[in-house]
């Protein structure tokens, strides 16, 4: 028993258990907690520095969430054997517990925050992604950081028709929908998931499910919270602040910046530029010796802004470019853009556009997963760049950042779902999407473009995706709201909603949600939903004059697969002494040749972009597994000479016997000058030994029989 544990325990609705433990490790950390479901247990610190840094007018919250391999009984692969940087896989469960967590600290809080939670143990039964909102949660409620939580995570999945939160890992295969959702006592924070499909309602209803268990692990943390003595958090000052300043610039602004917001510019350019004028001007009235903190006047001109643009809408229904609040930007699209590519596509959408192309590759080019948890091949993955020139800023290329890790996930959870099944689509297929003007919403912009380079490339996906970012601008002492679709950049940023939608015809794919204000009513999100959709099927009709179903047919550069099943005992025979067989096959033909074991039974796939190489690796492949048959007719080749007759390969790997009364029909005495090693003849199989199982030749069944002669009269 560990000294000084405190513990609290949350009963599931199926009578799993968690339990959340503090007092005993890591109490050097501002605060720290252990997180236990069955045998999983994630060790969640958090640390803050007491006083933010000189200028800093954000929250530099820093979230880590690392698996240690020993959770799962691993070593670390590569040649240092331990763990290294952060997979994608921990960046993606990183980012859910920080846009979790993120909003619920005071607006004005802007010590260096950090939250790490690692993975000490491992439960095959317990998915710990859903476990580290809560643990960092809990984490932060024990310290006396300032943090207007608790709040916690769950995974809520529809399995077999009914909702379930935190399934097991083995179920996940038969859901229909699976969302991380985050929340406090009173909203929900984030939504994060995918689906097969589904529709509005059914959405918002796992939504309602996961809440209400949420609010239940809320609930424990404020008890957990009494239970440890950390209901007062520490006092800070982190703002610097001047009522005179601002009223004064308020007075002097606001007129001038809503009416520059109201100008209702479509290009955000030349709208920057109009704002920057207004307060370079606003400067220069104050004279060289104002006086006045800079860092303050331009903290409260972005506020101005804000206030005027969120108003601007409010107000007049009317938006920053002067689009209706359910209005889609203009767009265009073409495909086959890039000729040497599989599939590509160009998707452009006012001031966003996405180059996306479409690779086909055999098994061999599958990603491998090597994780403490999570071990695999993936076959289907999609890249997202988001360069500075996108924006049209001066940006080191120093490698894939969180965002980028994110925006494709969620491109890949949204075009997954219609990709044809395994058994169906051979290749292994990746997908990249280079961002080259970014306006709002690229990564949906990916998934538009996605779609289409999956059309143009031939792969029968199930139907074009199509996704739409939508916003929200609202006002708590007026009730107001307005729901924008299609958003901005600058309405992303001046908004208190960003959510993503992604889906077909049928049904909604995937989701993204991040909220930024308390208290987001069902009805008001149900009505975003179904204004997405529209616009979500706006934009299919817009994308399917460019290409409206997958092409018939691959490019003619593109890799042909062909594929076929062979016994388990043949696989060998194929692969031959250290590879030696399967490697002359594909030096001699040119190809791609996978083989494994699958069910019991050898699968082979072989690829080619040459139809007449494709072929030779068939026939090669074919002879090697053919089973030889009676009454059949083969080319052989003599292998030796024996005084009984000849022994003739007719079959890669299979001899057989041409014993000396097969010849011929003349009788030989001899097999002396018959035959020649090396020499080729036309046999035919007329017997297989039941009990040996050797195989026996006849040549003279295939030459004309002589007449016998005529009896003497």
């Amino acid at each position: 028993m560990l000294p000084n544990l405190i513990t609290k325990t949350i009963t599931l609705q199926d009578g799993r258990e968690i339990s959340i433990e503090t007092g005993a490790l890591a109490k050097q950390a501002d605060g720290s907690v252990v997180v236990r479901m069955g045998k999983a247990m994630l060790l969640a610190t958090v640390v803050a520095k007491k006083d933010a840094l000189d200028g800093v007018d954000f929250l530099p919250l820093s979230v880590d969430y690392q698996e240690k391999f020993a959770s799962s009984g691993k070593i670390p692969g590569g040649f240092l054997k331990r763990e290294g940087k952060l997979s994608d896989y921990e960046v993606l469960i990183s980012r859910i517990v920080d846009r979790a967590i993120r909003p619920i600290f005071p607006d004005d809080y802007h010590a260096d925050t950090q939250v790490m939670i690692t993975l000490m143990s491992h439960d095959e039964e317990v998915l710990p992604d859903a476990l580290a909102g809560l643990a960092a949660s809990a984490a932060l409620s024990v310290s006396d950081i300032p943090f207007n939580g608790p709040i916690s995570e769950v995974r809520v999945a529809k399995i077999d028709g009914a909702l379930v939160i935190n399934p097991k890992p083995a179920d996940l295969a038969k859901a229909s929908l699976e969302f991380i959702v985050a929340g406090s006592l009173d909203y929900i924070l984030m939504v994060e998931g995918e689906a097969s499909e589904i529709q509005e309602d059914e959405m918002v209803e796992a939504m309602q499910f996961a809440h209400e268990e949420i609010k239940r692990h809320c609930q424990a943390q404020v008890e957990l919270t009494k239970m440890v003595g950390k209901e007062q958090k520490r006092s800070y000052c982190h703002e610097k602040s001047d009522a005179a300043l601002y009223d004064h610039m308020r007075a002097a602004t606001y007129g001038k910046l809503f009416d520059a917001v109201n100008r209702q510019i479509a290009n955000k350019s030349e709208r920057a530029a109009l704002v920057k004028e207004i307060k370079e001007e606003y400067v220069s009235s104050l004279g060289e010796d104002h006086g006045f903190e800079a860092s303050l006047i331009g903290t409260y001109f972005h506020k101005i802004h804000k206030e005027a643009a969120r108003n601007l809408t409010l107000e007049t229904k009317k938006r920053l470019d002067g689009r209706n609040l359910d209005e889609i930007r203009s767009i265009w699209s073409v495909v086959d853009y890039l000729p040497s590519a599989h599939g590509s596509a160009v998707f452009t959408r006012g001031e966003t556009q996405s180059v996306t192309t479409c690779t086909l590759g055999t098994k061999m080019d599958e990603q491998m997963i090597d994780g403490a948890v999570i071990s695999g091949y993936n076959k289907f993955y999609l890249h997202y760049n988001f360069p500075g020139f996108s924006t049209g800023e001066v940006k080191p290329n120093r490698g894939v950042g969180r965002r980028e890790v994110g925006h494709g996930n969620l491109a890949m959870r949204a075009l997954k779902k219609v990709l044809p099944p395994d058994t169906e689509n051979p290749y292994t297929i990746r997908i990249v999407s280079d961002i080259l003007e970014s306006n709002g919403s690229s990564s949906m912009a990916t998934v538009c473009a996605g779609s289409l380079a999956l059309m143009d490339a031939g792969v029968q996906i199930k139907a074009p995706v199509t996704g739409i970012a939508m916003g929200m601008i609202s006002d708590a002492k007026t009730g107001k709201y307005a729901i924008l679709s299609d958003i901005l950049g600058d309405e992303d940023h001046l908004g208190d909603m960003d959510f993503k939608v992604t889906g077909t015809a049928k049904g909604i794919t995937a989701c993204q949600m991040d909220l930024k204000v308390e208290g987001l009513d069902y009805s008001v999100l149900k009505e975003a939903l179904h204004q997405a959709k529209a616009g979500r099927l706006h934009i299919l009709d817009e994308i399917s004059k460019t290409l409206a179903a997958p092409k018939a047919d691959l490019k003619p550069h593109t890799p042909r697969s062909f594929m076929m099943w062979i016994p388990k005992e043949l696989i060998g025979a194929v692969i031959g002494p250290g590879g030696k067989v399967i490697q002359e096959i594909q030096k001699d033909t040119s190809t791609t040749v996978v083989i494994e074991e699958i069910d019991n039974q050898g699968k082979i796939n072989i690829y080619s972009a040459n139809q007449s190489n494709m072929d030779a690796a068939i026939s090669r492949v074919k002879a090697i597994v053919a089973q030889p048959e009676i009454g059949e007719v083969y080319t052989g080749k003599v292998k030796n000479i024996q005084a009984f007759g000849a022994f003739v390969e007719f079959m890669p790997g299979k001899d057989g016997l041409l014993h000396i009364s097969e010849i011929k029909w003349d009788r030989l005495e001899s097999m002396d000058g018959v035959l020649e090693p090396g020499e080729e003849i036309t046999v035919k199989l007329i017997d297989v030994d039941k009990k040996t199982g050797k195989f026996k030749l006849s040549r003279k069944v295939l030459l004309p029989r002589p007449e016998k002669p005529a009896a003497n009269a």
